[in-house]
Formats: structure tokens, sequence, C-alpha cells
């Protein structure tokens, strides 16, 4: 019996794995709207953060702890915007298909998607205002691309 059980599992390692998922978490409920939204509430905090730090910094000795804690919140949310932008819209929601059937499309999401991490990277080294407003434009344009809601 063990024999059996044994040469079972051990044939199972053979059979061609046949799950197909058109996300890396096939659990239907992501959409693009509700990631865009999510893009928007990093890129408010990572806005937010680069005012206060701003501020704060007008008196650093004083203010070091807090400016600390905002530079980590704006690290944070700056990189989850490229984690975001990476995992989802590049890895899930550009599909290669769409080179060949519209190659200006694909090509301009692309586009969009890496201008996005970008400017995402730029946030997180500066508190330069121009820095988030390229992020904010960046964004913006990305949820024209991909967005639904009006």
């Amino acid at each position: 019996m063990k024999k059996s059980i044994l040469a079972l599992c051990a044939l199972s390692f053979l059979a061609p794995a046949t799950i197909s998922a058109h996300c890396q978490v096939p659990c239907g409920i992501f959409d693009n709207d509700n990631i865009i939204g999510k893009l928007d509430t990093d890129f408010k905090t990572v806005e937010k953060a680069s005012k206060q730090i701003e501020e704060l910094s007008k008196d650093a000795a004083k203010n070091s702890h807090q400016i600390t804690r905002w530079i980590m919140q704006k690290e944070a949310h700056a990189q989850s915007i490229q984690e975001t932008v990476t995992n989802y819209f590049l890895a899930q929601r550009i599909k290669l298909a769409e080179a060949e059937s519209d190659k200006e499309a694909y090509l301009k999401k692309l586009t969009t998607c890496h201008k996005v991490i970008i400017a995402a990277m730029k946030c997180k080294q500066t508190t330069d205002a121009a820095a988030v407003k390229t992020l904010h434009d960046e964004l913006e344009a990305l949820g024209k691309l991909f967005g639904t809601k009006k």
C-alpha cells in the first residue's frame, strides 16, 4: 500500500500543470480603478510628507524625530507606487499581444509606467515640489490610459 501511494506521488510530479490565471493572485478583486485609487492615496502621502519635511526642517534639531517619520512614510509610499506599477500594470495589464495589434498604445503604456516609476524614485530622493508635480502628472496620465471611471 505504501509503495502504491509513493508511486502515485512520484507520478504526480510528472503530470503537467495546467493552472492558468490572468494575474499573480487570481482572486478577482483587483481592477484598474481600485489600483489607481490606491496609487492616488500613495501619491497624496508622498506629497504631504514632502511638504511636512520641508516645514519641519526649518528647525531640524527640534523636529528630527518627526522629520525621520515623514521621510520613512514618503519612502514607503513612493516605493509602493513603484511596486504597484511594476507588479500590477507592467506584469498584468500590459499584454504582449497588444504590441502586435496596437504598437503605439502598447508603447505609450510602457513609457507611462516607466515615467511613473522614475518620478516616484525622484520623490524618494528629494522633497522638491517639481518632482512631486511630475509624479502627479505621470499618475494622471496612467489613470487616463488604464482607468474607466469618470
